[in-house]
């Protein structure tokens, strides 16, 4: 009846499973054994070390953003709003 279209780029991984208890097309079973097939290798010393120290200073970015917006806060609030 219908035709699934085929494109260029797809590799056959799923991004968002449609397939969901309740809807009227769900299907038992259909899509479970297919959802852990990508095998994964584990990051080398290097690698968690090098994602770890990007992790880290993400936060204190982050930190430092927001302390120098209380400072600036502060001295907005002593020299020009409690004047």
């Amino acid at each position: 009846m219908f035709k699934k279209k085929e494109y260029d780029d797809d590799d056959g991984r799923v991004i968002a499973p449609m397939n969901v208890e309740g809807m009227p097309w769900f299907q038992k079973g259909v899509g479970l054994q297919s959802a852990n097939n990508e095998k994964t290798t584990p990051l080398t010393r290097k690698e968690t070390l090098s994602l770890l120290f990007n992790a880290a200073l993400a936060g204190l970015t982050v930190a430092l953003v927001l302390g120098l917006a209380a400072f600036l806060y502060i001295l907005f609030c002593i020299h020009v709003w409690l004047r």
